[in-house]
């Protein structure tokens, strides 16, 4: 995200970094991952929902989002989180990125 303000008569932007955010609700989940794009180096998708149902993560108990990645987007806005961690009971939805990064997916079973 961004915030404009005027310097003179120009219109300035600055970016503003994203909060952590961890969201437990499985319909608030599914609403945060439509709003998702990721672009850049490595994985990309123009809707992260859509690659999690893909994976099979239909109902998903636990999302944790962290970090700043500048070709991440939220509404299509950039710089968006840089890191997504998406739990449905045993499975474990890792994707990393972030700055100059390559951006990375790993699906794991916990015990």
């Amino acid at each position: 995200m961004r915030l404009a303000f005027f310097v003179g008569l120009s219109l300035e932007f600055i970016p503003i970094a994203m909060n952590p955010i961890t969201v437990q609700n499985p319909d608030e989940i599914l609403n945060v991952l439509a709003d998702i794009s990721l672009r850049g180096k490595g994985f990309t998708t123009e809707s992260l929902l859509d690659y999690v149902l893909e994976e099979g993560f239909t109902e998903p108990i636990f999302l944790n989002a962290s970090g700043e990645d500048p070709s991440a987007f939220y509404k299509g806005r950039p710089n968006a989180w840089a890191i997504y961690q998406v739990r449905e009971w045993k499975r474990v939805l890792t994707i990393s990125g972030g700055p100059d990064q390559e951006r990375r997916v790993r699906i794991t079973e916990t015990p």
